[in-house]
């Protein structure tokens, strides 16, 4: 049991946001895979749609309204559980009122943004209050950013203690973006200066580390001879996850760095990729073009499940350090949506049922969870493996 005791709330686990798409696959993964006796909730802003989902489900989960502009009703939903899911994004413009809720009551916290903006506001503003209460809030909690962080965490516990170490990620896959993914990216691409901002905010406010190094450097696009393809530099905030995780980690060793990458067997997808991405960041620069393309694909919108059934994806990771150098592999099926309600519904019955290492605050993955919930997806068929050392 995590460190709530279970008897003072009502539930052990409640989802916030469950009717939209990747919320009603995570509250189906929750009713077909909880432990017996599990005690959850869905929640949201109509219960209507809550009910139907619960009739769904088999009549299991309560049904609680609440919704993402109502501090206080957030503060009650909050205050009744010991672990809150929520899928409701963008999360800059949907999520700040419940961290703000979870840290307040002491509540665990997951959710599955990508926005290294909004992870750094709430890291300013919550995670003194968190610790506090002994609130964990932990983002990131999709395929943004788990395969990455504990996948960067599974490789470095197979190399050597104590040495400065090097690891690159490279990430295959074969599926279509979710379509909140997609709107915070897009709300990201055109908030450049604030995100910025927030970072800089963020550096102010966090303690320096001291006799360690922790980098996540950018890196430059090149030929991998290592994973035999065409590496390109993902400027997305998994890097960032990991690097926190090296920080707060003795493990990661006196001197740590990580890169991460898009693997791209074919030179001209690379070069494509790239100039997708800048049409992409260019439009999103002007209001008309981004409401254009943010009506491509909206958030709660995704593939069926003969499209998702077709989809996978492969983190490859190159470690090394003490002489010795090891290759692992994460892989999966659907990254953006059967996974991703796999990993978040993983992770919250992690801080509500697993014996955890003692932490409170904005912390990672890795950190707040570690091998528990390695452990976890393993058994749920999310495939962690050494592929080779020398």
């Amino acid at each position: 049991m995590s460190r709530l005791n279970g008897t003072e709330r009502t539930y052990d686990v409640v989802l916030y946001g469950a009717t939209g798409f990747v919320g009603t696959l995570t509250a189906e993964y929750l009713a077909a895979h909880a432990p017996k006796g599990l005690r959850w909730a869905i929640a949201g802003r109509s219960t209507e749609k809550l009910e139907r989902l619960r009739e769904r489900l088999g009549g299991g989960p309560d049904v609680v309204r609440a919704d993402a502009d109502d501090p206080q009703a957030l503060k009650e939903l909050a205050r009744r559980a010991r672990v809150v899911a929520t899928t409701v994004g963008p999360y800059l413009q949907h999520g700040q009122e419940l961290v703000a809720a979870c840290a307040d009551t002491g509540t665990d916290y997951v959710d599955l943004t990508g926005e290294p903006e909004f992870v750094d506001l709430m890291y300013v503003r919550h995670d003194a209050r968190a610790r506090e209460t002994g609130a964990r809030l932990v983002h990131a909690c999709g395929f943004d950013s788990i395969p990455h962080d504990l996948g960067a965490y599974f490789t470095v516990r197979q190399l050597p203690e104590g040495v400065p170490l090097r690891v690159d990620g490279f990430v295959r896959s074969e599926a279509m973006f979710s379509g909140g993914t997609f709107a915070s990216a897009l709300n990201q691409f055109a908030r450049g200066r604030h995100m910025a901002a927030a970072a800089r905010d963020r550096r102010h406010h966090e303690p320096r580390l001291m006799g360690r190094r922790a980098q996540a450097p950018l890196g430059t696009p090149r030929f991998a001879k290592e994973v035999g393809a065409w590496a390109l530099p993902l400027p997305t905030i998994d890097a960032q996850v990991v690097k926190r995780s090296a920080r707060a980690l003795e493990r990661y060793g006196p001197d740590f760095r990580y890169r991460h990458y898009a693997a791209v067997e074919r030179l001209p997808f690379v070069v494509g990729g790239v100039a997708a991405v800048g049409a992409v960041f260019a439009a999103a620069q002007v209001p008309p073009a981004r409401r254009w393309l943010s009506d491509r694909i909206k958030p709660g919108e995704g593939p069926s499940a003969e499209r998702r059934a077709r989809s996978w994806f492969t983190v490859r990771f190159v470690g090394e350090g003490g002489g010795r150098r090891v290759f692992t592999e994460v892989s999966g099926g659907d990254p953006g949506y059967d996974e991703t309600a796999k990993m978040l519904a993983e992770s919250a019955l992690s801080l509500a049922f697993d014996e955890l290492p003692k932490t409170s605050g904005q912390v990672t993955t890795a950190v707040a969870m570690g091998d528990a919930l390695t452990e976890r997806l393993r058994r749920a068929g999310i495939v962690f493996r050494v592929a080779a050392t020398r």
